[in-house]
């Protein structure tokens, strides 16, 4: 690596110059390959795509001369050519594996380089032309973009519940968009559709459901994923509002953490719920629901006359990071006959960890749950996932039977036109990045990340207990995120109850966010949360990570702030 933080990743073309004959496999090589050969040179990897040149007539295009033809007209047809396009994605790919991909992920670069919103609308080339760039102008073009953005793979980008560029999960992801899938029938994804029925069946005994049976879906993100578990719920209850609606129906009630995600309450009022019934369960000092409140809350509701149908409970809070008390709710939807679902976006991860599972015990008495590879275990976005021990509910609540699209009399068994149990009719294949990590890393591969995270997430907690000026949001946080102030030397002599110490606190952390992003050193993010003033919020699920990045963490933020 040189010393600038700079690798160069080479993509050469070779051109094959043995021809095939029509039907004839002379080169030893079936005319539908590619050879791709990757070897190492000194330090730098470079990979030999060799590209034989075929000789089929089949399906070929007239060959028009492009003598005055412009470039527009050259170019409008979305179909890859060869003399056109090969050199140019080869060069793009290139720029994407040097500059989005390695040199983004270093330690020596920069998470961002920050340009106020004014200003980086002057930078940027965005308008929209009548005529077509140059191949010129758009690896220009693909070099500004990767410049501006911010490079959430980076091991110092902990600012969100996502991070890191996963090797296997981009390559995945690079496989998808290069066939380019919708994922509803067999018949146009044979793969995929069997790739999900897999993975979703042992994502479902990983919960813990009775050999992995059920049902289950990959969704557009955590909050579709429990917007699908608020439908099921409902129609479990109320089957007939598939078709009747909400007309003459009783008010319905949800019942989930005062600290839970906002797509509950949102996904209630999209689907005619109300936010307002959506009632929010007070938390402990901790960040866990409290059960006892919980079930004085359901009796509320029915001696309102409104009908309660499902508590949503998570594993993982947004900012504590804390795990609802499972079983506890478990027993209390058994008794009064609800819809337990675990919202397990952030937390689900930890289910691969022999060590850190016990986090969710009592997930698999649910009646579904909502998990996010993109999370914790730092699968490409978006990858999420809501399963179900309810086989067939997804079907009966969703389906119409468009027949355009799910014929019942076609040549093969349609139980695996999967695509009508979703809300959705195009779907990209968000399975395959994940399935691709997992065979690449296997479960155990999962499991020794998610005990490096939470191991690293140990030690910053112990060595920031340890630091003068740095001050725990709670003591001992259940997953990866550890919530801390830092409370400069000029603030340590404020009395700690005085207006002026509250005031002057909440200020510290949006400035030393400021600073960072002004200086491209990390990125960590901050927020309150009840009556507690600003305070930090580490996320930890980049594996790459380890002790001496937790060492600099902590004395970056002192250098940022000592002097506030």
């Amino acid at each position: 690596m040189p010393a600038n933080g700079v690798c160069s990743v080479g993509l050469e073309v070779i051109e094959d110059t043995a021809t095939y004959a029509s039907g004839s496999d002379s080169a030893g090589v079936s005319e539908d390959e590619d050879v791709q050969q990757l070897f190492v040179n000194g330090t730098h990897r470079v990979t030999s795509v060799s590209l034989p040149k075929k000789s089929d007539a089949r399906g070929k295009l007239s060959q028009q001369p492009d003598e005055g033809k412009s470039v527009s007209e050259k170019r409008y047809a979305s179909l890859p050519n060869r003399e056109q396009h090969q050199q140019f994605l080869t060069e793009f790919l290139t720029e994407v594996l040097n500059s989005a991909v390695f040199n983004a992920t270093d330690r020596s670069n920069k998470v961002l380089n920050w340009v106020d919103p004014e200003e980086l609308k002057r930078t940027l080339d965005l308008a929209i032309k009548d005529e077509p760039d140059t191949h010129e102008k758009l690896l220009e073009l693909t070099r500004a973009t990767i410049r501006h953005s911010v490079k959430t793979g980076h091991p110092y980008f902990m600012n969100q519940l996502f991070s890191s560029v996963d090797p296997y999960g981009f390559a995945g992801q690079v496989l998808t968009d290069a066939l380019n899938p919708s994922v509803y029938t067999f018949e146009v994804s044979p793969v995929f559709v069997l790739m999900e029925e897999v993975v979703l069946r042992e994502m479902r005994s990983i919960v813990g459901y009775p050999n992995g049976e059920g049902d289950g879906i990959f969704a557009p993100g955590g909050s579709m994923a429990n917007g699908y578990a608020i439908s099921c719920a409902r129609h479990k209850f109320m089957p007939d509002i598939k078709a009747k609606g909400l007309h003459a129906l009783p008010r319905l009630v949800i019942f989930t953490s005062e600290d839970a995600h906002y797509s509950v309450k949102k996904l209630a009022s999209f689907m005619g719920i109300g936010s307002d019934n959506v009632y929010a369960i007070k938390t402990d000092s901790i960040g866990k629901i409290r059960t006892e409140h919980l079930e004085s809350e359901i009796l509320r509701a029915k001696s309102e006359g409104a009908l309660p149908f499902m508590v949503s409970a998570t594993a993982g809070t947004t900012v504590i990071g804390a795990f609802d008390p499972l079983e506890q709710i478990a027993d209390l939807c058994a008794k009064y006959n609800l819809w337990m679902h675990v919202d397990a976006a952030w937390g689900g991860g930890a289910l691969m960890s022999k060590k850190y599972r016990t986090l969710l015990k009592g997930i698999e008495r649910s009646d579904s749950v909502t998990w996010n590879p993109h999370k914790l275990l730092a699968a490409p976005q978006q990858c999420s996932t809501l399963l179900t021990r309810h086989r067939n509910i997804l079907s009966e609540c969703h389906s119409t039977n468009a027949t355009y699209l799910f014929q019942k009399d076609k040549f093969y068994d349609t139980r695996y036109d999967t695509g009508d149990k979703h809300i959705q009719c195009g779907r990209r294949a968000d399975v395959l990045k994940f399935w691709f990590m997992w065979r690449a890393k296997g479960s155990a591969g999962f499991e020794h990340h998610i005990d490096k995270v939470f191991e690293n997430a140990e030690h910053f907690t112990n060595s920031i207990k340890a630091r003068p000026g740095f001050e725990m949001v709670i003591e001992n946080p259940e997953c990866t995120n550890v919530c801390f102030w830092y409370v400069p030397p000029g603030l340590r002599s404020v009395p700690r109850d005085s207006a002026e110490f509250r005031e002057r606190l909440h200020k510290v952390a949006p400035k030393v966010k400021e600073r960072m992003m002004k200086e491209g050193s990390m990125m960590i993010t901050y927020q309150p949360i009840h009556d507690k003033p600003n305070f930090f919020r580490l996320v930890l699920q980049n594996s790459s990570l380890d002790k001496s990045d937790m060492n600099y963490i902590i004395d970056e933020i002192e250098r940022l702030g000592k002097d506030l």
